[in-house]
């Protein structure tokens, strides 16, 4: 899979925290995903990205000049320290987050196809995520490249957020 010709996927550099931080941060607040808007703990979260990349692969999509539209966090197993609904063998990926003045342009796409293949090469069955309901423009997209709605990895971290699950499966 590759990714539109227009952006590029790469790992993230350290230049590159604060924009990619500000984007997940903002992506999030627009979108209505942070229950507790700008004081929610995860917005904080989502601007750690130095800590992040430390800890996990983190992806970013990057248009012709070389500017950053986007990222994601790429967690290899269900025993990372960031994993979430992945089973023994499975992938998953987080905080995906397109820049406003980015999205239709194919970044996300680009990151989630980067994603599947790391989980493929990385000989996993499945690769998964959890989302929010109201996100139905990831929803769709998720959809698009083959990723079903899998409700048993339904959950909520705290009681004012509900996730529901989505998986690929890459084999069985």
């Amino acid at each position: 899979m590759s990714a539109p010709a227009a952006v590029t996927v790469r790992a993230v550099r350290p230049e590159d925290h604060a924009r990619l931080g500000e984007i997940g941060a903002a992506a999030y607040l627009d979108s209505g995903l942070l229950a507790f808007g700008e004081s929610d703990w995860y917005a904080g979260e989502l601007r750690d990205v130095a800590r992040r990349a430390r800890e996990a692969t983190v992806l970013v999509a990057v248009g012709p000049d070389g500017a950053v539209l986007g990222g994601v966090t790429y967690v290899p197993a269900h025993d990372h320290p960031y994993a979430e609904v992945a089973r023994e063998g499975e992938a998953e990926f987080r905080m995906l987050a397109v820049a406003a003045e980015a999205r239709g342009q194919g970044a996300g796409a680009a990151l989630v196809r980067a994603v599947i293949d790391r989980a493929r090469a990385d000989g996993r069955t499945a690769l998964v995520l959890s989302t929010q309901p109201v996100a139905t423009a990831s929803h769709r997209l998720y959809e698009r490249l083959g990723f079903r709605r899998a409700p048993g990895r339904d959950w909520a971290p705290v009681p004012e957020v509900a996730l529901i699950g989505y998986e690929l499966r890459l084999s069985d």
